[in-house]
């Protein structure tokens, strides 16, 4: 039944970056310029603070950070290479979690430690909330937080490689409700490779709109589901813009990997999404790497998958 209820918050994620230009414009008085004056300087975009710093064994660290993005406190969870003190500049893999589970999630129930030990590269799996779908939320066109896209990407990313010795050579996956983060979030640019693992990539597929409202319900009780995307009939425009089936163009130089299974009610939607999805890039002429297989909505596949799709993350960062 969990594995249901999770499957349920294959929910989806990532909309965009803002940029804000300041254009001085001098104008001529009587035929000379005014005297010079100092630009009005920008103010600085809110940082995410470091609260807590938890040493929990040789390579997990993990963070407590206050965000102005979520306007409160959320965590993350590093695994740190060999000897991590000894330079910067490390390269990164970012898993995702799927919904109703947490930065907890790929530790606590995958081998990614045993996985990843050796290979030089540190591991970033951050809180995306139980319904947050990586993404900003709508909330009825007001926007406000909870802001999981803006926090991921424009707050813990810089301050990763600011304080954490991250480098710029990233790659991302993710299972469920993550799978989705992770194509949407690659969409944005700034990470080479990125695999989903029994994800929402398609979340207007048929019965996907149900069952991000039926996740939301299960996983922030209480929560109008409408405050993620909107209605996804009259909201269209924002449900497309979280759509990696939508996004599939802004894939193109990415290396993809898509997987998911089939005999189970959430698991047989998730292959639909899928199989949609890699139907879609492929119609773009952007390549792909597929896995169809038999098998249920958990744990034991996304590690199966994770494994098969190591070598090509891997890669992707050399």
């Amino acid at each position: 039944m969990r594995a249901r209820m999770r499957g349920c918050l294959i929910g989806a994620i990532v909309a965009g970056g803002l940029f804000v230009l300041v254009v001085a414009v001098l104008m001529r008085v009587s035929g000379t310029a005014p005297p010079y004056r100092k630009p009005a300087e920008t103010p600085a975009a809110p940082r995410a603070e470091v609260i807590e710093e938890k040493r929990l064994d040789a390579r997990r660290l993990e963070l407590t950070l206050r965000s102005p993005a979520l306007e409160g406190t959320t965590k993350v969870r590093l695994l740190l290479p060999e000897r991590w003190d000894s330079r910067t500049g490390w390269p990164v893999l970012w898993l995702l979690h799927g919904g109703l589970d947490d930065h907890t999630s790929w530790t606590a129930r995958t081998d990614v430690g045993a996985l990843t030990r050796g290979d030089g590269l540190m591991v970033v799996m951050p809180d995306g909330g139980g319904c947050g779908s990586y993404s900003d939320w709508w909330n009825g066109g007001a926007g406000g937080p909870p802001r999981w896209e803006t926090y991921h990407l424009r707050e813990l990313l810089p301050l990763l490689e600011s304080r954490y010795r991250a480098g710029k050579e990233r790659v991302i996956a993710g299972y469920s409700m993550g799978g989705q983060g992770a194509m949407l979030y690659a969409a944005k640019g700034g990470f080479k490779a990125a695999a989903s693992f029994s994800g929402a990539v398609h979340i207007l597929g048929p019965g996907v709109p149900q069952a991000v409202m039926a996740g939301t319900t299960i996983g922030c009780p209480g929560t109008d589901w409408k405050r993620v995307w909107g209605d996804p009939d009259a909201q269209r425009a924002i449900w497309r813009a979280h759509n990696p089936y939508d996004q599939a163009g802004k894939l193109r130089g990415v290396r993809l990997y898509v997987a998911a299974g089939g005999g189970d009610l959430v698991e047989d939607l998730a292959a639909r999404a899928a199989r949609a999805f890699a139907g879609r890039l492929r119609e773009l002429g952007i390549p792909v790497t597929t896995h169809f297989y038999r098998g249920g909505h958990n744990h034991t596949f996304w590690q199966r998958e994770l494994r098969h799709a190591y070598p090509m993350l891997k890669r992707a960062l050399s």
